[in-house]
């Protein structure tokens, strides 16, 4: 099976230890076995025999022996337990933790494309209670198999030596267990398939409503998530039953076949007692090891269930495992050898998220160190044109190149090593707020931090912050206002000194007296930038170099601010919406 090779690959650099531990296992049962035997030659020679007492006066050594040898393989037996225990529990973790960083790892690398696709909750739910099954296969469901087989195959072999005709008697039941597995086998693959994907709903909808908690108070929609929550919850609930109730359903026919073991032995063990076909020592074995012909069948049927829920948690990891990015380098990419210059080029861009064409023959060109801003209704494509810049999706017709080359040609960590990025949805990491605008850079010294954020409006609030730049601002940014987040974004985005910085809509919390700041600031960086910005406010673009207006994925509208005032289209509509009561031609002041 796929599930048991991948193991075994992903076990390399253990492979030798837990081999180790899995013939200690043997080993164990082995010695499981010593005890009835042992039984049975203290029955035979010193109890039932009728040379008991004689054998009592002349061989007592050889009692003592048998008793020594008794308690000392059932010492050495739990030492030997134990040590497995551990080499079981080593090798898993270490196994599991190697599985995990690689997950993580190949989360990491997958395209814009893949988040949009796959829910947070059950990439979460994949990193841990998958992973979790993963482990407890290794830990105990492997070793519970090979602990069985053997337990079950050694004393069929023993019960044949000693009696067969006794041994048959009991091994003529053992094909219904095998039967009887196979029949649920079948049953429970789809009810854990359908088990695990509940939890990842359930966990999605929790990630998603904790993620979201402020827009629940904000809207007093406490309850409506609360029901949202326990419809998920009952839908998992009567998964988790269906599941149970299905082992439950199977599990008295196993025990009935085990149970039939001992009745069985009692009532052949009685009649070849009764005709001298087996000896009492031979029946106490017989008895004594009983439980290692039952005990496996119960556990068979255990081991099944667990390995189903085993089964749907391991090929939903694999998917992760080796889930390969579309945008990757190529092997002729060139090798960027100097920082980038930050010239710009669309030509006849055309983009399609599935089947929806989301830009349509895009052209247009932004020289090294210039200003160009791009407006547009909300959907008409502006993200989706800024994405393609730093490759988080590709083009599905046309080209962009930078400096000259595609950006299909450049190695993906250097291109984007040279852009720096405030999107419209910030993200704040539970860190520093030093820690945050160094985010590109951890050696960044504290003096270049302050000066990015006296470059983003931010140095002001920053220090009056109770641990200044040392303050630790929540998940996502909790407990600072939208500007604030804005321009800490923007610092982080400064940080890098990019040679093309792409601002999507980063100061629109901001007041106006903020945003002057800003893009005066921008204006005279110490360092050469193109900059892209999108924004809606007409203060934000008419100092811009180039102005692009985006409608329905397609540039309806090019120039500068008083070209397209003149133009009369939508951004004279804008301008007019935000500068009511102005003359038209004139800036937000009112001036020409």
């Amino acid at each position: 099976m796929f599930q048991i090779k991948w193991i075994w690959e992903n076990l390399k650099g253990y492979r030798g230890l837990y081999i180790t531990a899995l013939c200690m296992s043997v080993v164990i049962q082995a010695f499981y076995l010593t005890t009835p035997i042992i039984s049975q030659q203290i029955v035979d020679n010193f109890i039932s025999s009728d040379n008991a007492v004689k054998n009592l006066n002349t061989r007592p050594d050889f009692l003592i022996m048998l008793l020594i040898l008794m308690v000392g393989t059932t010492f050495l037996r739990t030492v030997i337990q134990y040590s497995a225990n551990m080499i079981y529990e080593v090798t898993s973790q270490g196994m599991i933790y190697k599985i995990r960083n690689h997950l993580f790892r190949s989360i990491q690398n997958q395209d814009m494309s893949y988040y949009d696709k796959n829910r947070t909750g059950d990439l979460m739910t994949r990193l841990t209670g998958d992973l979790d099954m993963v482990r407890h296969f290794m830990s105990w469901i492997l070793k519970t198999v090979v602990e069985s087989l053997f337990l079950f195959t050694s004393t069929a072999v023993y019960f044949l030596i000693i009696n067969w005709k006794m041994a048959l008697c009991l091994l003529v039941l053992t094909p219904l267990i095998f039967l009887i597995t196979i029949l649920f086998k079948k049953k429970a693959g789809p009810v854990y398939v359908d088990l695990r994907e509940r939890l990842s709903q359930m966990n999605t909808a929790a990630q998603e409503n904790i993620s979201g908690n402020r827009v629940v108070k904000a809207f007093a929609r406490e309850d409506y998530e609360i029901e949202k929550f326990q419809q998920k919850n009952t839908d998992y609930s009567k998964a988790n039953k269906k599941a149970a109730l299905m082992w439950l359903k199977f599990s008295p026919y196993i025990d009935a076949v085990a149970e039939a073991l001992q009745i069985t032995m009692l009532l052949a063990g009685g009649i070849f007692l009764i005709n001298d076909m087996m000896t009492m020592g031979e029946y106490i074995a017989f008895s004594g090891l009983i439980w290692t012909l039952s005990n496996p069948m119960r556990q068979f049927g255990m081991v099944i269930n667990d390995f189903q829920r085993f089964s749907a948690s391991a090929q939903k990891i694999i998917e992760i495992f080796y889930a390969k990015p579309i945008i990757v380098d190529r092997q002729d990419a060139i090798e960027q050898t100097e920082r980038l210059k930050g010239d710009i080029e669309f030509k006849n861009v055309s983009f399609c998220y599935g089947d929806k064409e989301v830009l349509h023959d895009i052209s247009f060109k932004i020289n090294s160190g210039e200003t160009v801003a791009i407006m547009g209704e909300t959907g008409s494509g502006k993200t989706s044109l800024i994405n393609l810049i730093p490759r988080f999706y590709d083009v599905s017709k046309g080209s962009v190149l930078v400096d000259g080359v595609d950006v299909r040609n450049r190695k993906l960590r250097e291109l984007r090593g040279d852009i720096g990025m405030a999107t419209q949805d910030v993200l704040l990491y539970s860190d520093t707020i030093d820690g945050n605008i160094a985010y590109g850079d951890s050696d960044m010294p504290e003096e270049e931090v302050r000066k990015c954020a006296r470059l983003a409006a931010a140095d002001d609030f920053i220090e009056k912050l109770p641990e200044g730049y040392n303050t630790i601002i929540g998940e996502r940014g909790v407990g600072l206002s939208g500007g604030q987040k804005q321009r800490i974004s923007l610092a982080r985005a400064l940080a890098v000194k990019p040679s093309i910085l792409i601002l999507d809509d980063t100061t629109s919390a901001v007041d106006m007296e903020t945003e002057k700041h800003i893009q005066q600031s921008l204006e005279n960086l110490d360092f050469d930038c193109t900059k892209i910005i999108i924004a809606q406010r007409i203060s934000s673009t008419k100092d811009a170099d180039k102005i692009l207006i985006l409608r329905d994925g397609r540039i309806t509208e090019m120039g500068t601010h008083e070209q397209l005032i003149k133009n009369k289209g939508y951004y004279y509509e804008v301008f007019m919406l935000q500068n009511e009561g102005f003359e038209e031609g004139g800036d937000e002041n009112g001036k020409e």
